[in-house]
């Protein structure tokens, strides 16, 4: 295990998987609210071991995932490119830099980028959305030290920005919204091979200033929980004993048949932590090849430290059955995107 640093850690790493993660909650000049996410991957294809990239006769590729939530009309705008093309001088400056473009789904040229233009200064672009972003708080080192073992035989480097300013825009049925808000991002990397584990991961956001990352991660039937505590000071915390428990409120998909359930109790006795999570929309299931997942903005209410609590979040869940692992539909998926560019 090494020392995480900054800002030299913030860039890639040679290692089979890799993702640069941001969420964030944005209100416009009304208080309509939305929600973001957008993720860049980058995998090692012949170690990754995902069914469907393992066979790209390239060394290491790209893709990635973005949505835009419109949380008032109840629609979800979900972008998911199968391959990005990173430009020649990403990667080359001494911060964070990747420039990237989507040539299926992109009619004409646009880039997208991730990049920290000074020490705690960052924007996100991608096609619906172009942010900048401002880091109020170090950097939440999960664990303790930002390097996890999970699993039985697992281990990631893992460290999070929990509080970033947010302002720019967004695009809502091809219309620019001016917005501003509250962000997260995430950064990990790992030598593990796509695996069929599960994972019940939250990052939240509560109004005394205090920011939370917590997960429930399972490998057959081992099963590993964490709890990292940003506290307003920048003291940290991070524990074991947790528990998270499905409220059964539930979300059939209609393609996977998969039920999610999207709303949640997490305790963390040890703080003093009793937070319940519900969706702000219910149906925001992400597909990817062979891989689904529900991604999507969460409130939250409950006790923190004896003292009532609100906030906001996202939820993640990962490795639920899927009756979707059909390559003619994965097929379908992609050449429907080229026909969308011509």
């Amino acid at each position: 295990m090494k020392k995480i640093r900054f800002p030299e850690d913030e860039l890639a790493h040679d290692s089979i998987i890799e993702w640069w993660y941001f969420n964030g909650h944005l209100a416009d000049n009304k208080n309509n609210k939305y929600a973001f996410m957008s993720c860049l991957f980058k995998v090692k294809t012949k170690e990754v071991k995902i069914p469907f990239i393992s066979n790209i006769p390239k060394k290491t590729i790209y893709f990635s995932h973005s949505i835009v939530s419109d949380i008032k009309n109840q629609k979800y705008y979900p972008v998911i490119n199968y391959f990005s093309i990173i430009s020649r001088d990403s990667w080359k400056r001494p911060l964070l830099f990747v420039n990237y473009t989507n040539p299926i789904t992109v009619k004409g040229y646009l880039n997208s980028v991730i990049e920290q233009i000074e020490a705690n200064k960052y924007r996100v672009k991608e096609e619906i959305f172009d942010l900048n972003l401002i880091s109020t708080k170090k950097p939440l080192l999960e664990g303790g030290e930002g390097f996890l073992k999970v699993g039985e035989t697992k281990s990631t480097y893992y460290y999070s920005l929990t509080n970033l300013k947010t302002q720019g825009m967004i695009k809502i049925d091809n219309e620019w919204i001016r917005v501003t808000g509250k962000s997260w991002m995430d950064h990990q990397w790992a030598d593990v091979k796509y695996t069929k584990d599960e994972w019940t991961w939250f990052s939240i956001q509560l109004d005394n200033n205090t920011e939370i990352m917590c997960f429930e991660y399972r490998e057959n039937k081992t099963k590993t929980y964490l709890a990292s505590i940003l506290y307003p000071d920048n003291t940290q915390k991070h524990l074991t004993k947790m528990q998270v428990t499905p409220l059964g409120d539930s979300w059939k998909s209609s393609k996977t048949k998969n039920n999610y359930q999207i709303s949640w109790q997490i305790k963390i006795p040890e703080e003093k932590i009793n937070l319940k999570v519900k969706p702000l929309i219910r149906g925001q299931e992400m597909i990817f090849g062979v891989i689904n997942y529900w991604e999507g903005p969460i409130s939250v209410a409950g006790i923190c430290n004896n003292k009532r609590v609100e906030g906001q979040g996202f939820l993640e869940l990962i490795g639920r059955p899927t009756q979707y692992p059909n390559i003619k539909l994965i097929k379908k998926e992609i050449l429907d995107k080229i026909k969308n560019v011509r």
